[in-house]
């Protein structure tokens, strides 16, 4: 194998690793892994509960308007389909990454019905995780759409 090749697979390893790590922590909120304590934080009470739900369908919306209005560009992975164009249209104007913010929220969400030190790690890391998704992200962007430079300094998150 050549250097320039290792370097490619080494890149498209990475990005299959974050998404499959982004969807195992969102399957690991419906159930439980032994090595981090379920230990709640503080007792729960129905004003988090309620905004822990509040949060989750809130952020569902967001997700599926996203999906919506990114129609065939859609895709897990972080390097834009070949033949996709850049959306700034509909949710799009506002945020650059709703769905990736709606996921995070929704992690929160659940968190805040649990109260739990799992919940909160869970939160933490996949937020942390997709930082990391978010970068390798705009990264593609930035080279594949000439005016992404613009859209970014108009859409701020």
């Amino acid at each position: 194998m050549t250097k320039f090749n290792l370097k490619v697979f080494i890149k498209a390893s990475y990005e299959l690793i974050l998404v499959f790590l982004q969807f195992f922590i969102i399957f690991l909120h419906f159930f439980q892994l032994e090595l981090i304590p379920n230990k709640q934080i503080i007792q729960i009470n129905y004003i988090s509960y309620f905004l822990g739900i509040l949060l989750i369908i809130i952020s569902s919306i967001f997700i599926l308007i996203a999906i919506k209005d990114l129609g065939r560009n859609l895709s897990p992975f972080p390097k834009p389909k070949a033949n996709s164009n850049l959306v700034t249209t509909g949710i799009y104007r506002f945020m650059r990454h709703p769905m990736y913010y709606s996921l995070i929220i929704i992690s929160f969400g659940v968190f805040l019905t649990k109260l739990s030190i799992y919940h909160l790690c869970l939160t933490i890391t996949l937020a942390l995780l997709i930082k990391f998704k978010i970068i390798l992200e705009e990264q593609y962007l930035k080279n594949k759409f000439k005016n992404y430079f613009l859209y970014k300094n108009v859409v701020k998150y």
